[in-house]
């Protein structure tokens, strides 16, 4: 009352009620002024954009004097496109002149809904004007999940790398552990939903040799079971990235298929161009090969007690297996 009125002023008043019992007499300054808030709907429609002040910033919103007697709600969740869960207090300030949209009006509860993000562009569909599907973009990886990774892209937004789009031949896991917070990555944008703000990336498609050409190159030379000769494009913690031939379909050897021994399981003993023998196990869903050395040597250990006869005989394994080595070199 004190910042509308001083001791000593003189005001006019209307009564409103009179108690004879406790001899007090209610008086009202306002009903002298007309109701700011009659035909409010009409002053404010929905969807109408306007300026306003903060006035009072609770855990729940922030209100919004439209005009003096006349003020709004804007709840936190219509507060900002991108921060979540964020206190109100962290967005606006007290007395901050903001621009506002109205999102809905209740005249008879006396009470209009306002939305502050909505004032703004829409990131999503920002981003979607700028990076159209099929575009490469690139961006920090900000957090990895169960399921995948997100990555901070333009204007507060992240996307969604899913697991089975990291990496080519890798397990869901073993794709999330090429990866740690706060690398730098590039992507290619496969979908964009502006309202259910969702944007999906795939990292594998930037891979050599992607779908297209390791579908050719794998169902035109290799087939399953087939022992090939691969080359060494690129040494990771999960494996290696490993190419049939000279210019065929580029696939992946995990750490576990690196050899049968723990010891031979370790990548970094391996180097970009160093060549070697592996087995083609399978192909994904777009036909890009998998390879395996710990496969081939299961393989050609049983061809060699089928052929030089089993441990039973009298024959060590590595006389077997030594047996078998000398007739695949001397084959090559």
């Amino acid at each position: 009352p004190s910042e509308m009125i001083n001791i000593g002023d003189t005001v006019r008043v209307q009564i409103i009620r009179i108690n004879k019992d406790t001899q007090r007499i209610s008086l009202g300054m306002k009903q002298l002024e007309s109701d700011p808030w009659d035909g409010v709907a009409a002053k404010y429609p929905v969807g109408a954009k306007l300026s306003g002040r903060v006035t009072n910033i609770t855990e729940y919103g922030a209100f919004v004097e439209l005009e003096p007697g006349i003020e709004g709600l804007v709840h936190v969740s219509e507060m900002s496109w991108t921060k979540k869960n964020v206190h109100p207090g962290k967005i606006v300030s007290t007395s901050q002149e903001v621009d506002v949209v109205v999102l809905e009006v209740d005249e008879d509860k006396r009470r209009i809904s306002l939305g502050l993000k909505q004032a703004q562009a829409n990131p999503w569909e920002a981003f979607a004007a700028a990076h159209p599907i099929g575009s490469t973009v690139e961006g920090e990886v900000k957090n990895a999940t169960e399921f995948g990774l997100f990555v901070g892209l333009d204007n507060d937004v992240d996307g969604m790398v899913h697991m089975s789009d990291i990496a080519w031949g890798v397990s869901g896991e073993d794709a999330l552990a090429l990866h740690r917070k706060g690398e730098m990555v590039q992507a290619i944008v496969l979908d964009i939903d502006p309202e259910k703000e969702r944007i999906s990336l795939g990292m594998k498609q930037l891979e050599r040799g992607g779908p297209v050409a390791g579908a050719v190159a794998a169902g035109e030379r290799l087939s399953k079971n087939a022992v090939v000769t691969v080359t060494i494009l690129e040494v990771r913690d999960a494996g290696l990235e490993v190419q049939a031939g000279d210019d065929g379909a580029t696939g992946f050897i995990k750490r576990t298929d690196l050899g049968r021994d723990r010891d031979e399981q370790r990548p970094e003993r391996f180097q970009v161009g160093q060549k070697l023998d592996a087995m083609v196990t399978g192909f994904d869903r777009s036909k890009k090969p998998t390879f395996s050395v710990k496969a081939m040597q299961i393989a050609e250990e049983k061809q060699a007690v089928a052929q030089y006869g089993s441990s039973d005989s009298g024959a060590s394994l590595g006389d077997i297996l030594g047996e078998a080595l000398k007739a695949r070199e001397s084959k090559k």
